[in-house]
């Protein structure tokens, strides 16, 4: 009986289209992130792939935009544009998505010129090794205006033909 109600419970989730609809923007965006990034030969190796279509941050265009946009209009299509649950899941995206292109960029470029900074150094002092620190890529706009255009359009598509 326990064993019918897990399974139940993890078909309803599956076939929730708000958590359809958001985990195929997010995973669309990967998806488009990673071809984009096969036109420009960046990805070197079958690593840099699985990172990119998996977890990679960063990029055109957004994934955590596309997420919480599908995530927040799902939310809006199916419990009313004026429902508590609705302001909240809006208040929340412009949180996200203010923090990716806001903070996390600004935090990758004082990543850069720290970097910058330990190599001149150690170039110029023999004996110093210095180990830079990761750069963390945020997002520029326009890749966030992509992320919320995908996540709009999917989550239209799955709650009216999904």
């Amino acid at each position: 009986m326990l064993e019918t109600m897990y399974k139940t419970q993890w078909s309803l989730f599956f076939s929730n289209p708000i958590f359809l609809s958001a985990i195929t923007s997010w995973m669309m965006s990967q998806v488009i992130k990673t071809i984009f990034a096969l036109f420009n030969a960046s990805i070197k190796t079958p690593i840099d792939f699985v990172e990119l279509v998996l977890w990679r941050t960063g990029g055109m265009p957004s994934s955590h935009s596309a997420l919480v946009a599908s995530l927040t209009v799902s939310i809006g299509i199916r419990q009313g544009f004026d429902s508590d649950l609705f302001i909240f899941a809006l208040f929340m995206a412009i949180i996200v998505i203010r923090d990716a292109v806001g903070v996390r960029r600004s935090s990758g470029l004082q990543a850069k010129a720290l970097n910058d900074l330990g190599s001149k150094f150690a170039e110029n002092n023999e004996g110093y090794h210095f180990r830079a620190v990761r750069e963390i890529q945020g997002l520029k706009p326009v890749e966030a205006v992509a992320g919320i255009i995908l996540g709009i359009i999917t989550s239209i598509l799955f709650a009216y033909f999904g």
